[in-house]
């Protein structure tokens, strides 16, 4: 590869400066989603417990089935308020979606290292921009599978940490027991990381036009088309 030549001009077009968008955009998507930490909280009365708060901490990667509410006082309620485990497991969806983000946001980096330092290599082999095109279809496709496999995910994780889960708890039924939901952390940040997974998939989509215009595909032959318009020059 040639030597590194820095020049900024590739920013001011639209293929340089929006790769430098999507490596910030997929910082948000892992920073919102990945540093999440909560607590769902509920009331407990029973026997010789009186509004007792009972949390379960949880966070990323949102394995709820290993969360527990612990007993409110194992000497009391008669010894019936026992462990309970939140429910669901949706390490995979967060997972898949927050690697991504961060896979996307090392491929925005080495992108823009090649746009800024090697574009008269890129433009002049053709390999480059159609690893580049096919790419940027592939993130385009696993931007919309991993949101809206997330946004599923999170709908079901508002549904197990919020009211609903004092249906759940069998002690919360038992006569002379009763639990009162209190409070779930705010899930604003998570809310947010879906919008930037939407946003990443538009931004991708949009440049695709961009990275297709720099491929073979698009440009034509450098062999000259109209050689076969005129006959050769005869001869003297």
């Amino acid at each position: 590869m040639s030597d590194f030549h820095l020049d900024l001009s590739p920013l001011k077009e639209p293929l340089g400066f929006i790769k430098l968008l999507e490596w910030f955009f997929s910082m948000f998507v892992f920073a919102t989603c990945g540093g999440y930490k909560g607590a769902t909280t509920i009331l407990v009365s029973c026997k010789g417990v009186v509004n007792r708060t009972v949390t379960a901490a949880f966070a990323y990667p949102f394995r709820l089935n290993k969360v527990i509410f612990s007993s409110p006082d194992p000497t009391r309620c008669n010894g019936t308020w026992a462990d309970f485990h939140l429910v669901g497991n949706f390490s995979s969806s967060a997972q898949f979606f927050v690697t991504l983000g961060v896979l996307i946001f090392l491929y925005c980096m080495a992108a823009l290292v090649l746009y800024l330092g090697y574009m008269h290599v890129y433009r002049n082999d053709g390999i480059f921009p159609m690893i580049d095109y096919v790419f940027t279809l592939s993130a385009v496709f696993l931007w919309l599978v991993s949101s809206a496999a997330w946004a599923k995910a999170l709908v079901d994780i508002k549904v197990s940490t919020g009211p609903h889960i004092v249906e759940e708890i069998p002690a919360c039924k038992m006569q002379g027991s009763s639990c009162v939901f209190a409070s779930v952390t705010s899930m604003g940040s998570l809310n947010v990381s879906v919008v930037f997974g939407l946003l990443n998939m538009i931004l991708w989509g949009g440049n695709a036009w961009f990275v297709y215009k720099e491929t073979s595909l698009h440009k034509p032959s450098n062999t000259s088309q109209d050689s076969g318009l005129y006959p050769p020059a005869s001869g003297i």
